[in-house]
């Protein structure tokens, strides 16, 4: 382990954040749409909140969070990839709830589980997989 490694006592990825333009928008979403639950919502300054969300039982957050001063929210390759098991149900019940995703589910094949993107209110983009294990 590194010298800065071995004094930074980092334990675990907590949260991620995706920058957002409207939380209640962003919350109406995240909480309504993808069943997460709020665990955040404080006062963050004036006219702004920290907002976190989780899938009931996970220990990693997503903050919803405007952005930093003078950047747009939202446009962002999140990097976050959401399971389910059952990606084709997923899919459509998406689609048929008018979430921006994409046309088809991806199956490469071999160890790449099917997936597809899908697209928050603010152009934030996500993977949902149906992993093989």
């Amino acid at each position: 382990m590194s010298t800065v490694a071995s004094k930074l006592n980092i334990s675990k990825v907590g949260r991620v954040c995706v920058t957002v333009a409207d939380t209640d928008r962003a919350l109406d979403f995240y909480v309504g749409t993808l069943g997460f639950e709020k665990v955040v919502d404080e006062p963050m300054g004036p006219d702004m909140r920290w907002v976190e969300v989780q899938i009931a039982g996970a220990e990693t957050t997503i903050a919803l969070a405007p952005p930093p001063q003078g950047q747009p929210a939202g446009g962002s390759q999140t990097g976050i990839i959401l399971d389910t098991s059952d990606v084709d149900a997923a899919h459509a019940a998406l689609k048929e709830a008018g979430v921006d995703v994409d046309d088809e589910v991806s199956r490469y094949g071999g160890p790449v589980p099917p997936m597809f993107w899908l697209r928050d209110p603010d152009g934030n983009s996500l993977i949902i997989v149906q992993p093989s294990r």
